[in-house]
């Protein structure tokens, strides 16, 4: 399959409107439907049903593999670029909102005082694979819950490599006089009916939910900003509890550990390629660091 075409495919189905793809796309709408029964000619099936424009029960089967046969398509174009490329002086990086820990930050700052200009942006945690794959960044790091030692559950971009870097405790911001706040430590399950703040750079919500096995969580307040320190003081005045790591927190709020399940906040680097600036930092990055923050270690696997 062509794809270009797929593409084209995907995005009419997504927007139900051969109009509207078309306008998106920059092309006639008589070019966009024309893209469309060239792919149906291809395989034989219709794949959309024109009034209205939806997907058939082979559009739908087909829209399942789109995704990643498309990210699979751009990984090899940037994995080919990237080789032709050779090494360079600058490096993009992209990093989910609570993956650039203390340990992390200092690799970084070792590798600019290598001479290697590192460009960092952040985006969500479900983006880190696919930016990396598609060749918008070259490296990735990315963050997570999970039982101590055991990876990050990460989506299939293509052929990537990667390891973890750092583990570290969590811990439940709670405001001053919180009746639990004088606890040593916390249950999930002791907090299923507080109100929690919905935040970018929290543990989501629907995360809670899955790891206490159970229902509740509510959130209190949504907060759409990336700005670490603005949820924690928003947890701190009680507009809803956040589970952070403990880093996160150090001199800026009270934190009582996580005990229950017993899980840890990891970050593990992403990358593609045997060689160059990415590989480059990542084996930097690999690396244990000469000193570690309480409750934070390095581990690769």
């Amino acid at each position: 399959m062509d794809p270009h075409l797929l593409r084209t495919f995907v995005l009419v189905a997504d927007r139900r409107s051969f109009s509207a793809a078309a306008a998106e796309l920059g092309y006639t709408q008589s070019a966009v439907s024309q893209q469309i029964a060239a792919l149906e000619a291809d395989l034989g099936l219709v794949l959309l049903s024109r009034r209205p424009v939806v997907p058939t029960l082979a559009g739908e089967r087909l829209l399942e593999h789109a995704g990643p046969l498309l990210l699979r398509h751009r990984a090899a174009r940037a994995d080919v670029l990237r080789a032709a490329a050779g090494p360079a002086g600058r490096l993009s990086v992209v990093a989910s909102p609570l993956a650039c820990v203390p340990a992390i930050a200092r690799g970084l700052s070792s590798a600019a005082s290598d001479g290697l200009e590192v460009r960092l942006r952040t985006v969500a945690r479900e983006r880190v694979a696919d930016e990396v794959a598609s060749g918008s960044a070259g490296l990735g790091l990315v963050d997570g819950i999970t039982a101590p030692g055991d990876p990050l559950r990460l989506p299939d971009a293509g052929p990537l490599s990667g390891f973890g870097v750092a583990e570290e405790e969590l811990v439940v911001v709670l405001p001053a006089g919180h009746p639990l706040s004088h606890r040593d430590g916390l249950a999930l399950s002791d907090l299923t009916d507080a109100l929690w703040l919905r935040a970018p750079v929290a543990v989501p919500v629907e995360r809670l939910r899955e790891l206490a096995g159970g229902g509740g969580f509510r959130a209190a307040l949504r907060y759409d900003g990336e700005d670490l320190h603005t949820a924690v003081n928003l947890a701190a005045a009680g507009n809803g509890l956040v589970l952070l790591p403990a880093s996160a927190t150090a001199g800026v709020a009270r934190g009582v550990p996580l005990i229950a399940p017993r899980v840890v906040h990891r970050v593990e680097v992403v990358y593609a390629g045997p060689a160059g600036p990415a590989a480059a930092l990542a084996a930097q990055l690999r690396q244990p660091p000469s000193s570690t923050p309480p409750g934070t270690f390095a581990r690769g696997s």
